[in-house]
Order: structure tokens, then sequence, then C-alpha cells
């Protein structure tokens, strides 16, 4: 068989974040679509939480449990992001760098030939380890190109050329953007990122692990289309100086098996067809963010003033932690419902009632709102989703609830207007319609899999002999 014509041995190595399991679980099925076989590498407990396989796809993707390693500052059962509270997530990371040792050993054992190692920006130690087995290995990012852009060029980086020292450091446009932009972090937004990605106790900052990732990486992939960020998509491949490609977005499936078991579904389904279309907020913070009681009071208590239908969901977590205001529940029976606990939020957003997506702004919930044509309302919490919200805010597909600069403050006002303004004001027209647009570009079939074929088409091209 030509060596152009025959099948990849893909490995898939995330990070243990549910936003990264997933898409990664998402991306390993359309590649073994295409006849490619998959190696999917996780703990235990995360392999359990992922989608079931097809049964189509039994035959070619394979599931591989690596033993969670044992650190002591974590809770018991923590595998994921979602166990631990962000302050300890460096603690999570420790854990994922024991897995290395256990990945050599799967290369060493498994009885056929691995071409491809996809891994995710936590795993900087993974090129080091694939080239002294002659595998290839694509850092996959889950971030957008102007995310990437603003972390900073490797090269520069590495060598200790280009530093920011301060919290406002963050909050300025990078020297090595050479064109107008606001895509920058806010003060308090500095600030809950550090807390969480200081690199203490793991000994490696999140900072490291992107750049090392990208500068020893034979290929970087990227979760976007040039169509969406074309300036940043090309700035971004000016600064890695290696091959990068976009493979789409990925657009989230809707297949009905993976819920089979959800027992909440019917009674979401009913009260969700009961609406009107375009009417209800679907408002949803992520697996990882944390809310302290006053920002839950204050965005309860906006929800209810802004008068409109709402589905809003809370980590259980947080829900042991804080209290909804009092009577708040008596009040918006009929309006509002809250659900404890995950729920099948694609399903959900996919619904035609469903008018406006409250949402952190990660990167995977918000391709999953605009793939559906729901206007945003930003409330970003950590990590990358400030970015975000300055790209999507840019390209007018939302709006942000104003918080103070240095505290992160809000109101319950400030909730309840920007919700109306992005819902039903004369002002949100324009807001409604470019993200009804973006169901063409992001929610595209046909786009996306020509995305697709170019990726395979390089992993091909690209497989050491």
């Amino acid at each position: 068989m030509d060596e152009d014509q025959k099948p990849l041995h893909i490995v898939m190595f995330p990070w243990l974040a549910m936003g990264h399991l997933i898409p990664f679980f998402h991306f390993s099925k359309i590649l073994a679509q295409k006849g490619h076989q998959i190696s999917y590498i996780s703990t235990p407990r995360n392999l359990e939480r992922i989608p079931k396989i097809p049964p189509k796809l039994s035959h070619i993707i394979k599931l591989v449990p690596l033993p969670f390693p044992k650190v002591e500052s974590l809770p018991e059962l923590a595998e994921s992001s979602m166990d631990i509270p962000y302050q300890k997530a460096q603690f999570l990371k420790i854990a994922f760098d024991l897995l290395e040792p256990l990945l050599l050993t799967f290369l060493q054992t498994t009885t056929t030939r691995v071409d491809w190692i996809i891994f995710d920006y936590a795993s900087h130690w993974l090129p080091s380890l694939a080239s002294k087995f002659g595998i290839s290995t694509a850092y996959f990012s889950l971030f957008t190109a102007a995310t990437q852009v603003f972390l900073g060029p490797p090269s520069l980086l590495l060598n200790g050329k280009a530093t920011r020292s301060t919290a406002e450091d963050y909050c300025r446009v990078p020297e090595w953007v050479p064109f107008e932009s606001d895509i920058t972090y806010r003060l308090h937004e500095v600030t809950k990122y550090a807390e969480g990605a200081v690199g203490n106790e793991s000994g490696v900052s999140d900072t490291i692990r992107f750049l090392v990732s990208i500068d020893d990486c034979d290929l970087v992939l990227f979760r976007t289309s040039y169509e969406f960020e074309p300036e940043w998509f090309d700035l971004v491949c000016e600064l890695y100086q290696k091959p990068v490609i976009p493979i789409g977005v990925l657009a989230p499936p809707i297949e009905d098996d993976e819920f089979d078991d959800y027992e909440n579904w019917d009674f979401i389904k009913k009260w969700l067809d009961e609406q009107e279309v375009d009417s209800v907020v679907f408002v949803a913070l992520g697996s990882e963010a944390v809310l302290s009681q006053a920002e839950l009071s204050e965005l309860a208590l906006g929800l209810e003033q802004s008068g409109l239908p709402f589905f809003w969901v809370i980590r259980k977590s947080i829900a042991e932690s804080t209290q909804l205001p009092n009577g708040f529940l008596e009040r918006i029976k009929g309006k509002g419902v809250v659900n404890i606990g995950w729920v099948p939020q694609v399903k959900i957003l996919s619904h035609s009632s469903i008018g406006g997506f409250l949402t952190h702004c990660g990167w995977n919930s918000a391709i999953e709102g605009l793939s559906f044509g729901r206007v945003l309302i930003f409330f970003p919490v950590m990590n990358d989703q400030g970015l975000n919200v300055r790209l999507l805010n840019g390209k007018k597909l939302g709006v942000e609830i104003p918080r103070n600069e240095k505290d992160g403050s809000f109101t319950s006002d400030s909730v309840a207007e920007s919700i109306k303004l992005a819902m039903v004001s004369e002002e949100g027209n324009e807001l409604r319609a470019n993200a009804r647009a973006m169901k063409g570009v992001f929610g595209d079939k046909s786009k996306n899999d020509q995305y697709i074929d170019v990726c395979v088409n390089h992993l091909v091209k690209m497989r050491k002999p």
C-alpha cells in the first residue's frame, strides 16, 4: 500500500479539563471517520465522562486509561479541573506531568506504530518524549489565534527578550501586534488568571508550557477558521515560524445517543417547548468558573430584573458554597429555571426557544453558541475568556456586562440592561443579526469538512518514515 493511502495511527493526549477532553474527542471521531486509528489517552474518570464512542467507530477508536497519579494536595477522585477550585490548578498539573512515564510505557508497548501525537498545551514535555520514538507531534490549540498571539512569539519569549513584569503589562496591546487592537485583559482578569497560573507548585508556569509546546512541536493545529480571524491567523503563522493550519471550529454535533441516559432531558425539553422562539436566555458559565456569594446574588437578581425567561445552569460546587437570594426561586416560578449540575449544553443551545447565551466565553462555549446563531452576553471569569470577549465584542456578536476595572464587581442592573440590550432592544438588532450570520460560518459543515481534509493531508504528508 502506498504511504499516502495507509491509515495513520494517532494518539490523542488532552489536558485534564472538560473543555479540552470533549473537543479532542470530537476531533478523534472526525479523524476516525476518515479511516485513521485513534488511541485516546486520559485518566479513568475522565474517560468515563466523555461521550460514548459511536458503535460504527468502536473498532477504530481505543480509549487508553492511565492511572491517575497520587498528589497529596488534590482531593480524592479529583481527576479534572472541574473537580477542584481553580487555585489548585497547578497541583493538577503536577499529576498531569506524572503521566509522562506512563505514556512512555504505552509508546514502548503499543503493537501499532504511532505516526502522530496530537497534544495539549500542558504537556510541554511531550515533543521531546515523542522524538525518541520518531513520532511527529502536533500541538492542538483550543484557543483563538488572537489569544495565542497575545501570549507571544515562542522564539522571542523563551530567550527572555520580551517579558511582562506587572499586571498592567497584560492590559496593553503587545509590541508584536503591528495593527490596531483592543484585545487585552482587564486588570481584574489578570489578577484572577494569576491565581491559577503562577506555576510555583508545578514548577512550570502556564506561559512556559504554552511556549515550549509550540516551539518544540512539528505542527500547530488551531480550532478556528481563517474567515473568522484572518489578520490574527496571518500574524500567528508569522510568529511561530513553522507549519500552522486551521482545522475549522469543529461545530458541535447533536447526537441523541450521547444523552439517552440524561434523566432530566424530558423536563428541560418540555419547558423549552413551552417558550416562544428566540425568547430564552441560556445561562452557563462552564465547568470551572467560581462565583462569590455577591456575584451569584447580583447575577440572579439581574436575570430576574430582565423580565425575560431564562434557563440557568449552576455548578454543584457553587450551589453548595453559595445561596440564591431569599425568595428568588419562588418569584421566578413559571419564568425561569435553575438547574444544579451538568446539562447537555449543545442540545439546549440548538433549541429554537433559545435566543441568547449568557456565557463566560470560553472558546468552546462561544463556538457552541455561535454555531446556532445565538447572540452572546459576555461574562468572562478566568483564563483566556477576557481576550475572547474583546475579540467577539469587536465583531459585534454580543454585549459585555459592565464590571469594575479593578475588582470585577458588577450590579444586577448592569446584568439586566445587558441582557435586554442583547435580546430585545432595537439597539441590539445588529448584534442579533451578526450572531445569526455566524451560524453560516461556524455551522457550515461543508466548509469545516474542507478544513479537516486539508489537515488530514498535512498529517499524511508530514508523517515520518
